[in-house]
């Protein structure tokens, strides 16, 4: 299959459109299970990036020792306090997600950022994963939660997910770091690897960042050494999660909403880095300075 090369012409289709006549409801509702003691940040700014990128609703939901720091920082969403321990979502915090989502009906879920790995907190992301029937972007600590060798069998079943490694984490997932010595040799190869194992929607991020659906490949053309600072994949998930609520609400959530929504969120994270380091400097660019060039970068797409 060729490499498709992701550019501001081909995303510009995919962008979600914005009716003077509607309503919040319209936009999509993202649930952000994210955060933990130490990594409250990483909640915030994916839920910023969601907002930022046109999701009408966002509800983080997060561990209730760590509640009241992601309530100040966020005025803009709304919290849920999860069962915890030692700053960490307990297993119980699954029921407590299933039963918010039985009630409120959200359309997409982001799963992971900063959720950390102590104590249950894999089991709970694992069990979260099996019972919640929702699509998914599933990142960060959800990834590192999932068991080496591929995944389980029910990932490649029920709603679409998309899923966020860089390499290292891919690799772990794949128990490949003999087949795919680091720095990968062949990227292609394992996010097919990846997809085999995974199914859904398979981003490989990096230099390039490369998606699949498993028919298509696409190449990313945007991003540089300005996006290397921790939270910027953070802001990706978050993008990708609000992208894709929008675009579902309105065609579906599909494997060609996922893809189309993973790509434009690639991309315009790419575009911010890069706008941001004319500013900035490659060096001086924070995560959360990223969101201050989206809208610029949605002009660029839209051409206007």
């Amino acid at each position: 299959m060729d490499l498709i090369n992701i550019t501001a012409k081909y995303l510009r289709p995919f962008l979600p459109e914005r009716n003077r006549d509607s309503h919040k409801g319209d936009y999509g509702k993202v649930l952000i299970v994210a955060g933990s003691r130490g990594m409250t940040g990483a909640a915030i700014l994916s839920a910023r990036a969601a907002l930022k990128a046109g999701a009408g609703l966002v509800t983080v939901a997060c561990p209730d020792s760590e509640q009241p720091v992601l309530a100040c920082a966020l005025a803009e969403a709304m919290t849920l306090p999860l069962p915890s321990k030692d700053g960490a979502a307990a297993l119980k915090a699954a029921g407590k997600i299933l039963a918010f989502q039985r009630e409120k009906k959200y359309d997409v879920c982001l799963l992971g950022p900063g959720l950390s790995l102590k104590g249950s907190a894999p089991e709970f992301v694992r069990t979260l994963l099996k019972k919640l029937e929702m699509p998914a972007v599933v990142d960060a600590d959800a990834l590192n939660a999932l068991p080496p060798g591929g995944g389980p069998s029910f990932l490649k079943s029920g709603p679409v997910r998309i899923f966020t490694p860089h390499e290292g984490e891919a690799l772990r997932l794949l128990r490949s770091a003999l087949r795919f010595p680091r720095p990968v040799p062949n990227r292609r190869a394992l996010l097919a690897a990846l997809h085999a194992g995974l199914g859904g929607i398979c981003l490989l991020k990096g230099g390039g960042t490369l998606i699949t659906d498993g028919r298509k490949f696409l190449r990313n053309t945007t991003g540089g050494p300005a996006l290397a600072k921790g939270g910027a994949g953070d802001v990706l998930a978050g993008l990708i999660a609000g992208l894709w609520a929008q675009a579902g609400r309105k065609n579906g959530f599909t494997q060609n909403t996922a893809l189309e929504s993973a790509a434009l969120g690639v991309y315009l994270h790419g575009l911010c880095g890069d706008l941001a380091a004319v500013s900035l400097t490659e060096r001086c660019v924070l995560a959360g300075e990223l969101l201050k060039f989206l809208p610029a970068a949605f002009r660029k797409v839209k051409n206007i």
